[in-house]
This record gives structure tokens, sequence and C-alpha cells, in this order.
């Protein structure tokens, strides 16, 4: 049944393809643009940077003189203490991209992997200050009570799973014995190549997903384009992809406070395209609920934290 779904809906897309071709291929530019001048820019670097550290052992180098600080405060091992940085720096899908192949190559445990996926899958700064604050939310509210309230719906999803759900043993000693860790070997330009070559491969991904998403979401705009008198609920689209859905927030009826708070609990939860390009990232192993149930705790704090602001 579940294939014949999915069959049909592809078949679906195709015909939309077919038939309204300009409005397709304008979806493809905007999903590409934002892959070519946001994801590309943004990710590969750190992807292709962390591969290196990873297969040179170079993390624990960095972070373990705090290691007393990262187990503490938030509960983690330096390697994922690096999680939680490049994760709140550089937004979706990188920390959940980050604990996959930390967990892949015996760095952290499995339960610190899943711990790592409620809270370090989140918006990235440039996007919030630029896009959300600056383009959808026209500047109108300060970007540090932005980020304030999207850091502080993360923070509380931190605390929920830390104390509640992993009752304070997220992070364990990991016995490297317990699970066979597979550095490269060679040389280190060898090692170099291969994280190169492995940051294009995510990136190109995500790209996929991108465009598959822009697309879908155009054809729920063609057919649903009288969204106000069908009553369709404003922020579907966000739902769906979080950047068409915002701007679609921004040209509807809605009032500005609404849109603020719709805004901003999309933004939190990040939307199905994200949710399938941390599931492509993620390693077979590790189970997506933490990562999807966090989601909705932390779109339910923002907007109910955001409500109040308003």
């Amino acid at each position: 049944m579940k294939q014949k779904v999915f069959a049909a809906g592809i078949l679906f897309l195709l015909s939309f393809l077919l038939c309204y071709p300009k409005e397709a291929l304008e979806a493809s530019r905007e999903g590409m643009q934002l892959w070519l001048n946001t994801l590309f820019p943004t990710l590969l670097p750190p992807l292709i940077l962390t591969g290196i550290l990873v297969h040179t052992n170079g993390i624990e180098k960095l972070l373990s003189p705090l290691r007393v600080l990262w187990r503490a405060g938030l509960g983690l091992s330096p390697s994922g203490a690096y999680v939680f940085l490049l994760g709140i720096l550089c937004g979706y899908p990188m920390g959940a991209k980050l604990a996959s192949d930390l967990f892949r190559h015996g760095k952290i445990a499995k339960k610190e992997a899943e711990y790592l996926l409620t809270f370090c899958s989140s918006p990235s700064p440039a996007f919030i200050l630029s896009y959300l604050s600056g383009i959808c939310l026209e500047g109108k509210i300060s970007s540090a009570y932005i980020l304030g309230i999207l850091l502080f719906s993360n923070l509380v999803c931190m605390f929920f799973f830390r104390f509640f759900v992993y009752k304070n043993q997220t992070y364990t000693a990991y016995s490297r014995s317990t699970k066979k860790e597979t550095i490269s070997s060679g040389s280190l330009g060898a090692r170099i190549d291969v994280s190169i070559m492995n940051g294009f491969e995510t990136i190109a991904r995500l790209g996929g997903y991108i465009l598959l998403f822009s697309i879908l979401s155009a054809c729920l705009n063609h057919y649903f384009y009288l969204a106000t008198e069908r009553n369709l609920p404003w922020g579907f689209t966000g739902f769906l992809e979080l950047t068409t859905g915002l701007m679609d927030l921004t040209r509807s009826t809605l009032t500005y406070s609404r849109r603020f708070i719709l805004s901003m609990a999309l933004t939190s939860f990040g939307g199905l395209c994200v949710l399938a390009q941390t599931r492509s990232v993620l390693d077979k192993q590790l189970s997506l609920m933490p990562y999807l149930c966090a989601k909705f705790l932390s779109a339910a704090v923002t907007a109910l934290t955001a409500s109040i602001f308003v």
C-alpha cells in the first residue's frame, strides 16, 4: 500500500512538471539557489574539516581540556561538545550529520548521539538573522529577541531529554573495544581526499531533497492558490518546506503577531524537508524518534514563548 501511494505521489509530481513547466522551473531555480548560495558555502567547509578532524583524532585534542565543563553543563563528552558547537553555528542538518559520523567512528555512544539529536540540529544564526528576521519578519522585532526565544526552546528540549528521558545518563565512558573504530589508513593527503568526497556527497544529497520539496511546495501552491477562501491553514507549506512556507506567511493576510508566532514555530520545527535531510544523514542504528519528538516540543515551546512575548 505504501509503495502504491508513493508511486501515485511521484506520478502526480511528474504530471505537474509536464503540465506547468514554467512554475516547476521557477520552483527548481529557487530551491537550487537556496542550496548553492546558502547550504553549499555554509555546510561544505565544516563537513570537510570535520572529516579531517575525525580521521586524525583532532576533536579530542581540541576539547578534552574542558571535559569536566562539557559533562557537568551539557552532559556531553568532548566529541559531543564539538557536535553541539558546530550544530548551533551551522544549522540544519549539521548537528545530526556530525552526531551520526562520530557515532559511526566510535567517538560517542548511541545514547549520546540520540541525545544530541534533540537539541543540536537547529536553524543557523545566519538564517535567523538574514532570512527570518530581516526578510520574513521585516526587521520589526529585534534579532536578539528572536535568537533568544529559539535558544530558550532548544535549552528546554535539552534539559527535558537529559533529566526526564535519559535520566542524566547521556554521557558514559565509551570503550573503543565495544565498537570497532574505523579511521582511514594512509597518508594525510588520502584522508583529506576522503573527507572532501564525503562532504560533496552529503551536500549533493541535501540538494536533491531541497529540489524535490521545492517542486512539491510549488505544486501545492498551484492547486491551493485560493488558500484563504478554502481555509487552508496558513503555514502548511512551511510545515512541508521551511523557506517557502516563511515567504508564504509574509505574503499572507494574517496579522503581524500571528505571522510572528507561526514563523517562529515553523523555524523551530524545521519542516518535513529538513526531517528528510536528517534521516538521510543518520546512521541506520540511530533512531529518528528523539529528533522528531524534540522538534515538536521545541515548536510548541517556541510558539508559547513567542505568544507571551507578543
